[in-house]
């Protein structure tokens, strides 16, 4: 199953300064910015993996996997995600595309942050994101010294087991 680069470009736009109601806002309870990447990647891909724990998936507010809403553990599930949903490796930044994420942090390894990229032109990445609201924003822009850039690779089906 592919991953629609365009959709998740389109998506970022339309709400990096807005708030989709079908998603509660994060923004006051630690940051909203995986939230953000998350819709993102399911407008590019519409899979989720339900898989509890170690899944990616939204429901509700209460219902859904710590993946969709840290930057951290978010990167974990596409960097080692072999079940449903999307799925990427890290890679360097000239291999950048529209649609992949960047991840952000500080030299403790801990990552603080994720953006969407929206735009690649003169080997500099744009990024749109939520948190501190930004559409086109240029990564070099952003004070975290550690970032690590996921190449989206493919978005594979939920494929139950009944």
């Amino acid at each position: 199953m592919g991953y629609d680069r365009q959709k998740a470009v389109q998506y970022a736009r339309r709400w990096a300064f807005g708030r989709n109601a079908r998603y509660l806002d994060f923004s006051g309870l630690g940051g909203d910015c995986a939230n953000f990447v998350s819709q993102c990647l399911y407008a590019g891909g519409g899979e989720m993996n339900p898989t509890p724990v170690d899944g990616w998936y939204y429901r509700s507010a209460g219902d859904r996997s710590a993946s969709w809403t840290s930057a951290r553990r978010l990167y974990a599930f596409l960097t080692s995600n072999r079940g449903a949903g999307p799925y990427g490796q890290e890679v360097e930044d000239d291999l950048a595309d529209i649609g992949d994420v960047v991840f952000m942090g500080y030299r403790n390894g801990i990552l603080t942050h994720s953006a969407l990229v929206v735009a690649v032109e003169g080997g500099r990445l744009y990024l749109a994101a939520h948190t501190d609201d930004a559409w086109m924003r240029p990564m070099d822009t952003y004070s975290q010294p550690v970032k690590r850039l996921v190449k989206i690779l493919g978005v594979r089906p939920f494929v139950s087991e009944l």
